[in-house]
């Protein structure tokens, strides 16, 4: 695969993305956050599972399952997060803030893997948090839902970096998404039922958004990050799926009527102009991209 032809495809997930934050909120009017992430993980890992055999068989060691457990680890937090942030934020909100991920990540790659930072980066972050802050109304209009999608987007950038090394040195995206998906309902699952309201009619009522979530926005959106990442780097693709802030702005000013500020579209421009010359002036890291193996 090119990477003009990975792009592409990570275009095409942000947009699923962004209109899947609609259903994303409005599952919260049928279920809490954790049976919500827990049904439509499970979905989405039951959709991917049967797509294992058709990968390779390779020999795989205790190195392999840290990779894979730390990949599936970060994924099943930061979606926790996002979700339980849909509690106290818009969907307008929760879009733009999660693309702060995008500047987050080459900061993660820099401290995780080495990757060198430029001044490209620094300059888009510091405008991306200052668009953030314009669009929330500031630091203290910040609500506990603005802050758990922050502190969200800080887990996907460490995902995206462990997700692309692992993607990268081991390749078997589905068996990756596998694990993702049904680590997080193992998790979740279980505590929806203590603690939330998970039941057969609870679920039935959320099935039109567990249905639109678990098969666009997990099963397809993640399945086509994880391998499409075995082409760019972490940093790049970043840049492309923060068009998910665009995307969900519409779809909630189409399906939710929501509405912003005239500081907020200051600050969702802002974070827009950061995004664009991010990705025009080539900063973040420069990784030749894996050759089809």
């Amino acid at each position: 695969m090119s990477k003009l032809h990975a792009n592409l495809l990570l275009l095409i997930a942000a947009a699923l993305w962004g209109f899947g934050n609609v259903p994303q909120k409005t599952i919260l009017d049928h279920l809490d956050p954790l049976s919500a992430v827990g049904m439509r993980c499970m979905i989405g890992g039951l959709l991917v599972l049967p797509l294992i055999a058709t990968e390779p068989r390779q020999p795989v060691g205790g190195r392999y399952r840290a990779s894979l457990a730390r990949v599936s680890a970060l994924f099943a937090i930061a979606i926790v997060l996002q979700q339980i942030g849909y509690l106290g934020t818009s969907v307008t909100n929760a879009s733009f803030l999660v693309s702060t991920a995008m500047v987050m990540t080459p900061f993660a790659a820099w401290l995780i893997i080495g990757e060198r930072l430029t001044a490209s980066v620094g300059l888009a972050a510091g405008l991306t948090l200052f668009g953030a802050l314009l669009l929330s109304g500031g630091i203290a209009s910040f609500s506990s839902g603005d802050v758990a999608v922050i502190l969200s987007a800080a887990c996907y950038a460490l995902w995206m970096v462990e997700l692309g090394r692992h993607a990268q040195a081991y390749g078997r995206p589905f068996t990756a998404l596998a694990a993702q998906f049904l680590g997080a309902a193992v998790v979740s699952l279980p505590l929806g039922l203590l603690h939330g309201n998970l039941s057969p009619a609870s679920a039935f009522d959320a099935w039109p958004q567990l249905l639109v979530l678990g098969v666009f926005s997990t099963a397809v959106c993640f399945g086509i990050q994880t391998v499409a990442q075995r082409f760019t780097s972490a940093s790049h693709a970043a840049v492309i799926v923060s068009a998910e802030s665009v995307f969900g702005a519409l779809g909630a000013a189409l399906f939710l009527g929501e509405r912003i500020s005239s500081i907020g579209v200051l600050g969702a421009t802002i974070m827009l102009g950061a995004i664009l010359y991010l990705a025009l002036s080539g900063g973040g890291v420069v990784r030749p991209a894996p050759e089809d193996v």
